[in-house]
């Protein structure tokens, strides 16, 4: 599977499931019958942690899998406990985060609601220097680095193959300023020239769009192999949730397409992106 360590222990997990899904079987009875504890075969099929490939080892041979299947289980308890590049910026990072720039990473396409600011994949360094700066309990030395990892993430969108990646933002986004006017005139000069690639395209939703499904902003991850289903991340101050489950998926999904069908035109919001490049200018 092509992708990150986190996608790799995602997709091992949603393979183990599977095979024991298709026994019949519940995470107690496997447990019992490889004298583990249920908790730990739950474990590994939600992706908690490091699997060692002789556990999946361990599995396959219990459930009779192909030798071919058992190998390629294995291997990806192999590959998902290297460590991606963002690793190595320590405590910027946190934790929680650290899942989902490993699923960004995996993705073929995203598609991202923002109500309040400008996606992390198109922000400039300056954009993305003034939100840092209240973020909370972050130390201001950890600053640079959690604004290079967020630069780092874009080479996704420029970096063969490139991520399709879709957003709608408020109006709000690119009227209120961050930093100051002359920030915001190098951001949204930014989003224009981003939006010349073929893989990117922003939507604005307007003052006057009307009623619209209140999420807050969300993000829908869709990846590359029909195996690995599409997941929804919502963030918040101090941790976030990924939702997997079908009808989970399906309903963000819908709320997307309905804000996109609300929004104005890719070629209209850049009128109105320009527009307000120039307020910011004068």
């Amino acid at each position: 599977m092509a992708g990150s360590p986190t996608a790799r222990r995602r997709r091992l997990a949603i393979e183990l499931k599977k095979l024991r899904d298709d026994a019949g079987l519940t995470c107690n009875q496997v447990g019992k019958a490889l004298d583990w504890s249920g908790s730990k075969v739950n474990r590994m099929e939600t992706g908690q942690g490091r699997v060692q490939p002789s556990d999946v080892d361990a599995l396959c041979r219990f459930y009779g899998t192909s030798d071919e299947l058992r190998e390629l289980l294995k291997s990806l308890a192999k590959e998902s406990k290297t460590k991606g590049w963002w690793h190595a910026h320590g405590n910027a990072i946190p934790s929680w985060f650290s899942v989902y720039v490993g699923l960004e990473q995996a993705a073929a396409n995203l598609r991202t609601y923002q109500g309040e600011f400008v996606p992390g994949l198109l922000q400039t360094p300056q954009y993305a220097t003034e939100l840092s700066r209240v973020t909370p309990d972050l130390a201001h030395e950890e600053i640079p680095r959690l604004v290079d990892v967020r630069m780092r993430r874009q080479q996704l969108l420029t970096e063969a193959p490139a991520l399709d990646f879709w957003a709608v933002v408020h109006q709000s986004v690119v009227m209120q300023v961050i930093g100051n006017r002359q920030v915001m005139v190098g951001q949204l000069e930014r989003m224009l020239e981003m939006t010349r690639l073929g893989n990117v395209t922003v939507q604005v939703l307007p003052y006057d769009a009307g009623a619209y499904p209140s999420t807050g902003p969300f993000t829908v991850l869709g990846f590359p192999e029909q195996e690995d289903p599409d997941v929804v991340y919502r963030e918040g101050l101090t941790d976030s949730i990924y939702l997997e489950l079908p009808a989970d998926v399906s309903i963000y999904t819908k709320a997307f397409d309905h804000l996109r069908a609300l929004a104005l035109s890719p070629q209209q919001s850049l009128s109105l992106i320009q527009s307000a490049l120039e307020d910011h200018a004068r």
